[in-house]
């Protein structure tokens, strides 16, 4: 069997079509079909040479589409899984899992029971600067971590739209189920099991809504500790302007530190260095600065399909804990402004 992957596509916004549908072509598979209830959506798809449907019932019916990418915004997600979960294609569903931990739980449990390949979108695991400070890590480059630190953050104002006259769902709290928390965060949370192999147990969180005038939070704070000890602080952001520095990662040890600026995001690049924690020299660390994390993430998911003892690397179930500790953190971190902190449904209790 071919190792191109007819692709398939659930929400044809912004992501989907400026970095996702690029990765599935630069990684030599197919966009076959497309799926988007908005006709600016549908016809950018067509353009680029894939079937546009409305509803999910014609990319379903495609026989080519052996995987799709739901981007749908996030209280869609469920319904979206729950029908790709009976059709026998693979998934791929951005992150969050769904705007709710309701909907989350009944996602997994409806690839459960149709046994399909899942997974969720942490494309910053697939970034080659990550991917190159896990291994630094593993080798004990740094010694024994106790510490990481990251700031991912942006401008997002409530005018922004992914086409001309859409809405921002992302501002929405019932479609979004939060604010910058919500969007952001998870790959923070993600990254630091990704980085250690190790989960966050405990979170604690405070928001804010403090700069744009909508209804969910547009900053937060979270400090989480793994089972072993070690601390993560996060900062996550819709109100930190593009222009300044606003995307770092750092991972402190005994022995030194890893940095990492500007990768996190959606496009190749940004740097990464290890400081010695004896001398204070710093040394760069080289890592392939020409491939996105989509690319990458299309390629790994693509080969786990096609070679199935590559698919421990995803776990709905991980990715569900993901979900618990998002939901945690809403709870106790609403005390910093009035954004409405994620429920079990998704709704301001």
């Amino acid at each position: 069997m071919s190792d191109s992957i007819g692709w398939g596509i659930v929400g044809y916004g912004w992501v989907a079509r400026d970095y996702m549908a690029p990765g599935i072509r630069a990684a030599g598979h197919r966009l076959v079909a497309v799926s988007d209830p908005g006709e600016a959506s549908r016809a950018a798809a067509e353009a680029e040479g894939a079937r546009a449907f409305p509803d999910l019932a014609g990319l379903l019916a495609e026989p080519e589409v052996e995987a799709v990418y739901v981007a749908t915004p996030n209280h869609l997600h469920r319904e979206a899984v729950e029908a790709l979960a009976t059709s026998g294609k693979a998934v791929l569903c951005e992150k969050p899992m769904a705007a709710s931990l309701l909907d989350a739980e009944a996602m997994v449990a409806a690839v459960r029971h149709g046994g399909i390949f899942y997974g969720t979108a942490f494309d910053q695991r697939h970034h080659p600067a990550h991917r190159a400070m896990r291994e630094a890590i593993r080798q004990g480059r740094i010694g024994a971590v106790t510490t990481i630190r990251i700031v991912y953050a942006c401008w997002l104002d409530r005018a922004w739209a992914s086409f001309v006259g859409q809405d921002n769902w992302r501002i929405d709290p019932v479609k979004a189920g939060g604010g910058a928390l919500m969007d952001l965060a998870p790959h923070g949370i993600d990254l630091v099991d990704f980085l250690l192999d190790e989960s966050i147990a405990d979170i604690a969180a405070l928001t804010q809504a403090r700069a744009q005038n909508y209804a969910v939070d547009d900053g937060a704070l979270l400090i989480g500790r793994t089972a072993s000890g070690i601390l993560a602080n996060l900062h996550v952001a819709y109100n930190c302007p593009d222009a300044l520095p606003r995307r770092r990662l750092e991972v402190i040890g005994t022995k030194g530190a890893l940095t990492a600026i500007d990768t996190m995001g959606q496009v190749a690049g940004g740097t990464l260095t290890v400081t010695d924690g004896a001398s204070g020299q710093v040394e760069a660390i080289p890592f392939d600065a020409e491939a996105s994390p989509f690319l990458e993430q299309v390629r790994a998911f693509g080969s786990a399909l096609r070679r199935p003892g590559e698919r421990d690397a995803y776990s709905a179930e991980r990715d569900l804990h993901t979900m618990r500790l998002l939901a945690r953190a809403y709870e106790c971190g609403s005390g910093g402004g009035e954004p409405p902190p994620i429920s079990r449904t998704g709704l301001r209790p």
